[in-house]
């Protein structure tokens, strides 16, 4: 037996909450259900525990579209958007069609009938079947059950504990240790002031920097605007505000990347002292925004190094030893506590294998169009948020689309629609 809705959304993280709250905006008559593989509504929200965990986005284009922000923080902490996520949930009554601990393993189309056959493994192994017209992939990008960790010779030496961000242990005191962050991008620059505070001292060990740039706590602008207008009026004008300031600092890093590069670097000099040597901690081998920026609130990162809780070392690893790292220089780095910051393992559709009318479609061989369909597959989006700006301005964007393509459809009596190659 299966369960029939008109769209089944796989996810039920920030874009996912988000696309069910589209449909019950925009497409009322529209029957849906969300398929979450975990327990809990958040997706990366709620799956990252990590000290200091936040946004590296300014959560007024961080937030949805049609849902304002309403905490101080513009770089919020992890829990502040896992309140907001699943607030928005219950607001719209989203969480009440979510079926928690469904992880969709096959998509199989039909031509004949016109629709998606979902097949679903339970958290208890048992098995289910949706079938649904749509389906609209909120997956994110990567792996939930493991992070990238590369291969370290002697890992198994090291006498200390190694732990990856992605799964951090509820029972993990570092109080008094030696901590080395292996990594420099986002969570690294977030996890090193926030474990700054307890541990004795902590180390970020880079192979390459990142373009570090800080930014207030809070948005001034916006504070104001609140005090002055309407709620969402003043967070429309924030937004604006926000996605135009993004957009002239992504414009001027690709037109003139010179001039860009002195900036970042120059705003590093100021937080860090003169006499701190920012190459090469600091000094990227790449223009700006070749790579994503960092975002650390209120210099926190400097304030650490500055503190002497903290440092950068920018060299490789050659092998752990029994009592830390050694180094590529040969320099040897104390630890009893490395963290590896080392990225996250890439998963397009959560892994879900992708059949149309018997035919397992290899999803590098198709086409994407407009970076939410793909060629030759029928009745199916993905939301995939921008990797230059906020994710969720993107998402919404998509949702807009997808509802506005769920219309078009019932005014023209389709049943199916596929983006084909030219």
């Amino acid at each position: 037996m299966s369960e029939r809705f008109d769209v089944v959304i796989v996810g039920a993280g920030l874009s996912g909450v988000g696309a069910a709250c589209h449909l019950r905006r925009s497409c009322p008559g529209k029957s849906f259900v969300l398929l979450e593989g975990r327990e809990a509504i958040g997706g990366t929200w709620d799956l990252f525990r990590y000290p200091g965990i936040r946004s590296d986005s300014d959560m007024y284009t961080f937030g949805y579209a049609f849902e304002p922000w309403k905490g101080d923080k513009a770089l919020a902490d992890g829990p502040a958007i896992r309140a907001y996520v699943q607030a928005t949930a219950r607001k719209y009554d989203v969480d009440t069609q979510v079926r928690f601990g469904h992880r969709v393993t096959r998509l199989s189309w039909s031509s004949v009938d016109a629709e998606w056959t979902i097949e679903v493994t339970r958290s208890d192994g048992s098995s289910a079947r949706f079938t649904a017209g749509f389906v609209w992939m909120c997956t994110g990008y990567y792996r939930y059950d493991a992070g990238h960790t590369p291969e370290f010779a002697g890992r198994e030496r090291f006498r200390g504990r190694i732990v990856h961000p992605q799964h951090w242990p509820e029972d993990l005191d570092y109080s008094g240790q030696r901590v080395v962050v292996i990594g420099s991008g986002a969570t690294a620059v977030t996890l090193v002031p926030a474990m700054a505070g307890r541990a004795a001292h902590v180390t970020m060990l880079q192979r390459s920097p990142s373009y570090v740039l800080s930014r207030p706590a809070t948005d001034a602008v916006a504070r104001g605007l609140r005090r002055v207008l309407p709620e969402r009026v003043a967070y429309a004008l924030s937004r604006w505000k926000n996605v135009a300031l993004a957009t002239l600092l992504y414009q001027l890093s690709r037109r003139r990347p010179a001039g860009m590069k002195r900036f970042l670097i120059d705003q590093v000099q100021r937080a860090l002292g003169p006499d701190y040597p920012v190459d090469p901690d600091f000094t990227p081998r790449y223009d700006p925004w070749d790579q994503r920026l960092c975002l650390v609130p209120e210099n926190d990162l400097f304030v650490a190094i500055r503190e002497g809780k903290a440092d950068v070392v920018t060299d490789t690893v050659e092998c752990f030893t029994e009592t830390g790292i050694r180094l590529g220089s040969g320099a040897e780095l104390p630890a009893d506590l490395v963290v590896t910051a080392t990225g996250l393992e890439l998963l397009f559709l959560g892994g879900s294998e992708l059949v149309v009318d018997g035919r397992t479609i290899d999803v590098a061989a198709e086409m994407s169009f407009k970076g939410m369909m793909l060629s030759g597959v029928p009745n199916l989006a993905f939301t995939v948020g921008y990797t230059n700006a906020s994710w969720t301005l993107r998402a919404d964007l998509v949702a807009e689309h997808v509802c506005r393509l769920l219309h078009h459809m019932d005014r023209v009596g389709a049943r199916k629609v596929v983006p084909r190659r030219l």
